[in-house]
Protein backbone atom coordinates (compact mmCIF):
# COMPACT_ATOMS: atom_id res chain seq x y z
CA UNK A 1 0.00 0.00 0.00
CA UNK A 2 1.50 3.32 -1.09
CA UNK A 3 1.23 6.41 1.10
CA UNK A 4 -0.22 8.43 -1.79
CA UNK A 5 -3.00 5.86 -2.17
CA UNK A 6 -3.87 6.11 1.50
CA UNK A 7 -3.94 9.91 1.29
CA UNK A 8 -6.29 9.79 -1.70
CA UNK A 9 -8.66 7.34 -0.03
CA UNK A 10 -8.66 9.25 3.26
CA UNK A 11 -9.32 12.51 1.40
CA UNK A 12 -12.62 11.05 0.18
CA UNK A 13 -13.48 10.01 3.73
CA UNK A 14 -12.67 13.50 5.01
CA UNK A 15 -14.37 15.51 2.26
CA UNK A 16 -17.40 13.27 1.78
CA UNK A 17 -17.25 13.57 -2.01
CA UNK A 18 -14.86 13.13 -4.92
CA UNK A 19 -15.06 16.83 -5.78
CA UNK A 20 -14.12 17.90 -2.27
CA UNK A 21 -11.38 15.28 -2.05
CA UNK A 22 -9.88 16.44 -5.36
CA UNK A 23 -9.67 19.96 -3.95
CA UNK A 24 -7.93 18.67 -0.83
CA UNK A 25 -5.42 16.81 -3.03
CA UNK A 26 -4.98 19.82 -5.38
CA UNK A 27 -5.89 18.02 -8.60
CA UNK A 28 -8.80 18.24 -11.01
CA UNK A 29 -11.76 16.00 -10.29
CA UNK A 30 -11.29 14.07 -13.53
CA UNK A 31 -7.62 13.35 -12.77
CA UNK A 32 -8.49 12.39 -9.20
CA UNK A 33 -11.22 9.99 -10.41
CA UNK A 34 -8.72 8.29 -12.72
CA UNK A 35 -6.28 7.94 -9.82
CA UNK A 36 -8.91 6.30 -7.63
CA UNK A 37 -9.81 3.78 -10.35
CA UNK A 38 -6.12 2.96 -10.75
CA UNK A 39 -5.87 2.34 -6.99
CA UNK A 40 -8.86 -0.02 -7.09
CA UNK A 41 -7.36 -1.88 -10.05
CA UNK A 42 -3.99 -2.20 -8.34
CA UNK A 43 -5.56 -3.50 -5.11
CA UNK A 44 -8.09 -5.68 -6.90
CA UNK A 45 -10.99 -4.57 -4.68
CA UNK A 46 -13.70 -1.92 -4.97
CA UNK A 47 -13.34 0.99 -2.55
CA UNK A 48 -16.16 3.37 -3.45
CA UNK A 49 -19.94 3.24 -3.68
CA UNK A 50 -20.53 4.75 -7.10
CA UNK A 51 -24.27 4.13 -6.91
CA UNK A 52 -24.51 7.06 -4.51
CA UNK A 53 -24.21 10.72 -5.39
CA UNK A 54 -21.84 12.06 -4.25
CA UNK A 55 -19.60 9.01 -4.48
CA UNK A 56 -18.42 7.86 -1.03
CA UNK A 57 -16.37 5.06 0.48
CA UNK A 58 -18.02 1.67 0.80
CA UNK A 59 -19.16 1.08 4.43
CA UNK A 60 -16.63 -1.71 4.96
CA UNK A 61 -13.82 0.55 3.72
CA UNK A 62 -15.04 3.51 5.77
CA UNK A 63 -14.91 1.26 8.85
CA UNK A 64 -11.16 0.79 8.28
CA UNK A 65 -10.42 4.52 7.98
CA UNK A 66 -8.85 4.63 11.44
CA UNK A 67 -6.43 1.86 10.52
CA UNK A 68 -5.54 3.61 7.29
CA UNK A 69 -4.84 6.89 9.10
CA UNK A 70 -2.58 5.08 11.56
CA UNK A 71 -0.76 3.34 8.71
CA UNK A 72 -0.34 6.64 6.82
CA UNK A 73 1.17 8.21 9.94
CA UNK A 74 3.58 5.29 10.34
CA UNK A 75 4.63 5.46 6.70
CA UNK A 76 5.27 9.21 6.91
CA UNK A 77 7.32 8.76 10.05
CA UNK A 78 9.34 5.97 8.44
CA UNK A 79 9.96 8.00 5.30
CA UNK A 80 11.12 11.05 7.30
CA UNK A 81 13.33 8.88 9.50
CA UNK A 82 14.99 7.26 6.48
CA UNK A 83 15.46 10.65 4.81
CA UNK A 84 17.11 12.13 7.91
CA UNK A 85 19.31 9.07 8.31
CA UNK A 86 20.52 9.37 4.73
CA UNK A 87 21.22 13.09 5.13
CA UNK A 88 18.47 14.04 2.67
CA UNK A 89 16.18 15.91 5.04
CA UNK A 90 13.71 17.89 2.99
CA UNK A 91 12.22 21.33 3.52
CA UNK A 92 8.57 21.87 4.36
CA UNK A 93 6.66 24.81 2.98
CA UNK A 94 3.28 26.07 4.26
CA UNK A 95 1.17 28.15 1.88
CA UNK A 96 -2.26 29.64 1.91
CA UNK A 97 -4.54 27.64 -0.36
CA UNK A 98 -4.47 30.06 -3.31
CA UNK A 99 -0.71 30.50 -3.05
CA UNK A 100 -0.18 26.74 -3.26
CA UNK A 101 -1.65 26.84 -6.75
CA UNK A 102 -0.24 30.10 -8.09
CA UNK A 103 3.10 30.90 -6.44
CA UNK A 104 4.50 27.77 -4.77
CA UNK A 105 5.66 26.18 -8.07
CA UNK A 106 8.28 28.93 -8.51
CA UNK A 107 9.52 28.46 -4.95
CA UNK A 108 9.67 24.67 -5.24
CA UNK A 109 11.47 24.98 -8.58
CA UNK A 110 14.23 27.11 -7.00
CA UNK A 111 14.59 24.86 -3.95
CA UNK A 112 14.79 21.64 -5.97
CA UNK A 113 17.02 22.98 -8.76
CA UNK A 114 20.33 21.24 -9.34
CA UNK A 115 19.61 18.32 -7.05
CA UNK A 116 18.37 20.39 -4.10
CA UNK A 117 16.60 18.87 -1.13
CA UNK A 118 13.04 17.55 -1.59
CA UNK A 119 10.23 19.93 -0.68
CA UNK A 120 6.93 19.12 1.00
CA UNK A 121 4.13 21.66 0.52
CA UNK A 122 1.37 22.06 3.11
CA UNK A 123 -1.75 24.02 2.15
CA UNK A 124 -3.76 25.77 4.87
CA UNK A 125 -5.37 29.00 6.04
CA UNK A 126 -3.08 31.89 6.96
CA UNK A 127 -3.25 31.50 10.74
CA UNK A 128 -2.58 27.77 10.54
CA UNK A 129 0.43 28.38 8.25
CA UNK A 130 1.95 30.75 10.82
CA UNK A 131 1.22 28.37 13.70
CA UNK A 132 2.94 25.53 11.84
CA UNK A 133 5.95 27.79 11.31
CA UNK A 134 6.10 28.85 14.96
CA UNK A 135 5.84 25.25 16.17
CA UNK A 136 8.70 24.17 13.90
CA UNK A 137 6.42 21.92 11.86
CA UNK A 138 7.39 23.75 8.66
CA UNK A 139 10.52 25.63 7.57
CA UNK A 140 8.89 28.38 5.55
CA UNK A 141 5.49 30.02 5.14
CA UNK A 142 4.16 32.05 2.23
CA UNK A 143 1.03 34.03 3.05
CA UNK A 144 -0.96 37.11 2.09
CA UNK A 145 -1.21 40.35 4.01
CA UNK A 146 -3.55 43.28 3.51
CA UNK A 147 -2.36 46.38 5.38
CA UNK A 148 -5.09 48.16 7.36
CA UNK A 149 -7.57 45.39 6.46
CA UNK A 150 -6.09 42.12 7.67
CA UNK A 151 -2.49 43.07 8.57
CA UNK A 152 0.26 40.52 8.97
CA UNK A 153 1.41 41.20 12.54
CA UNK A 154 4.64 39.43 13.41
CA UNK A 155 7.04 39.73 16.33
CA UNK A 156 10.83 39.47 16.32
CA UNK A 157 10.67 35.69 16.18
CA UNK A 158 9.94 35.97 12.45
CA UNK A 159 11.90 37.20 9.46
CA UNK A 160 9.89 38.14 6.37
CA UNK A 161 10.51 39.18 2.78
CA UNK A 162 8.04 40.78 0.37
CA UNK A 163 7.61 38.68 -2.78
CA UNK A 164 5.15 40.94 -4.53
CA UNK A 165 1.60 42.23 -4.61
CA UNK A 166 -1.55 40.73 -6.03
CA UNK A 167 -5.09 42.01 -6.34
CA UNK A 168 -8.18 40.16 -5.11
CA UNK A 169 -10.69 40.72 -7.91
CA UNK A 170 -14.37 39.85 -8.49
CA UNK A 171 -14.95 37.40 -11.35
CA UNK A 172 -17.99 35.64 -12.74
CA UNK A 173 -19.30 33.97 -15.88
CA UNK A 174 -20.24 36.62 -18.46
CA UNK A 175 -24.00 36.28 -17.95
CA UNK A 176 -23.65 37.44 -14.33
CA UNK A 177 -21.71 40.54 -15.27
CA UNK A 178 -24.87 42.64 -15.70
CA UNK A 179 -27.85 43.41 -13.50
CA UNK A 180 -28.36 44.52 -9.93
CA UNK A 181 -28.83 41.04 -8.47
CA UNK A 182 -25.48 39.80 -7.13
CA UNK A 183 -25.25 36.11 -6.21
CA UNK A 184 -21.81 35.59 -4.71
CA UNK A 185 -19.43 33.08 -3.15
CA UNK A 186 -18.38 33.98 0.38
CA UNK A 187 -15.51 32.99 2.65
CA UNK A 188 -15.86 32.03 6.34
CA UNK A 189 -15.35 35.03 8.65
CA UNK A 190 -12.53 33.34 10.57
CA UNK A 191 -10.17 33.01 7.56
CA UNK A 192 -8.02 35.70 5.96
CA UNK A 193 -10.11 36.19 2.83
CA UNK A 194 -13.24 36.26 4.95
CA UNK A 195 -11.76 39.20 6.87
CA UNK A 196 -10.85 40.96 3.63
CA UNK A 197 -14.38 40.43 2.33
CA UNK A 198 -15.98 41.78 5.51
CA UNK A 199 -13.71 44.80 5.95
CA UNK A 200 -12.83 45.86 2.42
CA UNK A 201 -15.15 44.30 -0.15
CA UNK A 202 -18.63 44.35 1.39
CA UNK A 203 -18.51 48.01 2.49
CA UNK A 204 -17.65 48.98 -1.09
CA UNK A 205 -20.54 47.17 -2.79
CA UNK A 206 -22.73 49.76 -4.57
CA UNK A 207 -26.01 50.39 -2.75
CA UNK A 208 -28.14 49.33 -5.75
CA UNK A 209 -26.59 45.84 -5.91
CA UNK A 210 -28.58 43.15 -4.06
CA UNK A 211 -26.24 40.63 -2.39
CA UNK A 212 -27.30 36.98 -2.33
CA UNK A 213 -24.85 34.51 -0.76
CA UNK A 214 -25.04 31.28 -2.77
CA UNK A 215 -22.16 29.34 -1.23
CA UNK A 216 -19.32 29.66 1.26
CA UNK A 217 -15.93 27.96 1.28
CA UNK A 218 -12.47 28.52 2.74
CA UNK A 219 -10.87 27.07 -0.41
CA UNK A 220 -10.16 29.47 -3.24
CA UNK A 221 -9.91 26.54 -5.67
CA UNK A 222 -13.47 25.63 -4.79
CA UNK A 223 -14.62 29.26 -5.10
CA UNK A 224 -13.07 29.42 -8.57
CA UNK A 225 -14.88 26.26 -9.61
CA UNK A 226 -18.18 27.62 -8.28
CA UNK A 227 -17.65 30.82 -10.24
CA UNK A 228 -16.89 28.88 -13.44
CA UNK A 229 -20.13 26.94 -12.98
CA UNK A 230 -22.10 30.18 -12.78
CA UNK A 231 -23.09 29.84 -9.13
CA UNK A 232 -22.06 33.39 -8.32
CA UNK A 233 -19.41 36.08 -8.26
CA UNK A 234 -16.18 35.06 -6.52
CA UNK A 235 -13.38 37.29 -5.28
CA UNK A 236 -10.15 35.52 -6.23
CA UNK A 237 -6.43 36.35 -6.50
CA UNK A 238 -5.83 37.65 -10.01
CA UNK A 239 -3.01 35.20 -10.68
CA UNK A 240 -5.36 32.27 -10.10
CA UNK A 241 -7.82 33.28 -12.83
CA UNK A 242 -5.60 34.70 -15.58
CA UNK A 243 -6.22 31.74 -17.91
CA UNK A 244 -9.96 31.83 -17.21
CA UNK A 245 -10.06 35.54 -18.06
CA UNK A 246 -8.04 35.06 -21.24
CA UNK A 247 -10.25 32.19 -22.41
CA UNK A 248 -13.45 34.11 -21.67
CA UNK A 249 -14.66 31.51 -19.18
CA UNK A 250 -14.76 34.26 -16.54
CA UNK A 251 -15.08 38.02 -16.73
CA UNK A 252 -13.52 40.45 -14.27
CA UNK A 253 -15.97 42.80 -12.61
CA UNK A 254 -13.63 45.17 -10.78
CA UNK A 255 -14.82 48.12 -12.87
CA UNK A 256 -18.17 47.98 -11.07
CA UNK A 257 -17.34 46.04 -7.89
CA UNK A 258 -14.59 46.60 -5.29
CA UNK A 259 -11.25 44.80 -5.34
CA UNK A 260 -8.40 44.72 -2.83
CA UNK A 261 -4.63 44.73 -3.21
CA UNK A 262 -2.76 42.16 -1.12
CA UNK A 263 0.90 41.66 -0.29
CA UNK A 264 2.65 38.31 -0.70
CA UNK A 265 5.11 37.54 2.11
CA UNK A 266 7.68 34.78 2.59
CA UNK A 267 8.39 34.14 6.27
CA UNK A 268 10.73 32.05 8.40
CA UNK A 269 11.72 31.91 12.04
CA UNK A 270 14.57 34.30 12.81
CA UNK A 271 16.41 32.00 15.22
CA UNK A 272 16.73 28.59 13.59
CA UNK A 273 18.93 25.86 15.02
CA UNK A 274 19.35 24.33 11.56
CA UNK A 275 22.02 26.43 9.81
CA UNK A 276 21.76 24.34 6.66
CA UNK A 277 18.53 26.18 5.81
CA UNK A 278 20.28 29.56 5.51
CA UNK A 279 21.65 28.84 2.03
CA UNK A 280 18.20 27.92 0.71
CA UNK A 281 16.67 31.03 2.28
CA UNK A 282 19.33 33.22 0.66
CA UNK A 283 18.66 31.67 -2.75
CA UNK A 284 14.94 32.32 -2.44
CA UNK A 285 15.41 35.90 -1.32
CA UNK A 286 17.80 36.63 -4.18
CA UNK A 287 15.46 35.09 -6.77
CA UNK A 288 12.06 36.22 -5.53
CA UNK A 289 12.21 39.20 -3.19
CA UNK A 290 10.89 42.59 -4.29
CA UNK A 291 11.49 46.02 -2.76
CA UNK A 292 9.03 47.07 -0.08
Amino acid sequence: MRLEWLDDILAVAEAGSLAGAAQLRHVSQSAFTRRLRAIEEALGVPLFDRRRKPVVLLPEIEARAGEMRALATQLRHLRETLAQTSGARGLTLACQHAITTTHSPAIVSILTAQGGRPVRVRSDNRDECLLRLLSGEVDLAVVYGAPEIAPLTLNRAFERVLLGRERLIPVAVPRLAQGDDLPFIGYPPDVFLGQVMARAIMPGIPAHRVLRRRAETALTLAAREYACRGIGVAWLPEGMVLEDLESGCLSRLDQSLPSQQMELWMIRLSDRPDDSWSHDWARLVAALAQPN
